[in-house]
Protein backbone atom coordinates (compact mmCIF):
# COMPACT_ATOMS: atom_id res chain seq x y z
CA UNK A 1 0.00 0.00 0.00
CA UNK A 2 1.30 3.43 -0.87
CA UNK A 3 1.93 6.20 1.65
CA UNK A 4 -0.82 8.32 0.10
CA UNK A 5 -3.36 5.59 0.76
CA UNK A 6 -2.11 5.17 4.33
CA UNK A 7 -2.43 8.89 5.05
CA UNK A 8 -6.15 8.65 4.28
CA UNK A 9 -6.64 6.20 7.15
CA UNK A 10 -7.45 7.12 10.73
CA UNK A 11 -5.04 6.78 13.65
CA UNK A 12 -6.93 3.77 14.97
CA UNK A 13 -6.74 1.99 11.63
CA UNK A 14 -3.01 2.68 11.43
CA UNK A 15 -2.42 1.27 14.94
CA UNK A 16 -4.39 -1.84 13.99
CA UNK A 17 -2.38 -2.21 10.79
CA UNK A 18 0.83 -1.87 12.79
CA UNK A 19 -0.24 -4.71 15.10
CA UNK A 20 -1.28 -6.92 12.19
CA UNK A 21 1.91 -6.30 10.24
CA UNK A 22 4.07 -7.04 13.27
CA UNK A 23 2.22 -10.32 13.73
CA UNK A 24 2.52 -11.15 10.01
CA UNK A 25 6.26 -10.49 10.04
CA UNK A 26 6.69 -12.84 12.98
CA UNK A 27 4.65 -15.56 11.28
CA UNK A 28 6.52 -15.11 8.01
CA UNK A 29 9.91 -15.28 9.70
CA UNK A 30 8.84 -18.43 11.50
CA UNK A 31 7.66 -19.97 8.24
CA UNK A 32 10.98 -19.04 6.63
CA UNK A 33 12.93 -20.60 9.50
CA UNK A 34 10.98 -23.86 9.16
CA UNK A 35 11.49 -23.88 5.37
CA UNK A 36 7.77 -23.47 4.66
CA UNK A 37 8.07 -20.06 2.99
CA UNK A 38 8.48 -19.99 -0.78
CA UNK A 39 8.57 -16.21 -1.27
CA UNK A 40 11.33 -14.89 0.99
CA UNK A 41 10.89 -11.37 -0.42
CA UNK A 42 7.62 -11.22 1.51
CA UNK A 43 9.57 -10.49 4.70
CA UNK A 44 11.13 -7.43 3.12
CA UNK A 45 7.81 -6.18 1.75
CA UNK A 46 6.14 -6.55 5.15
CA UNK A 47 8.99 -4.75 6.93
CA UNK A 48 8.77 -1.85 4.49
CA UNK A 49 5.00 -1.64 4.86
CA UNK A 50 5.37 -1.59 8.65
CA UNK A 51 7.96 1.14 8.33
CA UNK A 52 5.58 3.25 6.23
CA UNK A 53 2.82 2.88 8.80
CA UNK A 54 5.13 3.78 11.70
CA UNK A 55 6.46 6.79 9.82
CA UNK A 56 2.97 8.19 9.26
CA UNK A 57 2.05 7.60 12.91
CA UNK A 58 5.20 9.47 13.98
CA UNK A 59 4.51 12.32 11.56
CA UNK A 60 1.00 12.75 12.94
CA UNK A 61 2.28 12.72 16.53
CA UNK A 62 4.80 15.42 15.63
CA UNK A 63 2.13 17.54 13.99
CA UNK A 64 -0.13 17.25 17.04
CA UNK A 65 2.72 18.22 19.36
CA UNK A 66 3.59 21.22 17.20
CA UNK A 67 0.00 22.41 17.00
CA UNK A 68 -0.50 22.07 20.76
CA UNK A 69 2.75 23.98 21.40
CA UNK A 70 1.53 26.79 19.12
CA UNK A 71 -1.75 27.03 21.00
CA UNK A 72 -0.09 27.21 24.45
Amino acid sequence: MKAEELRERTDGELKEMERDLTRDIWKTRFANFTNQLDDTAKIRRLRRELSRVKTIITERAGQEAASSADNA
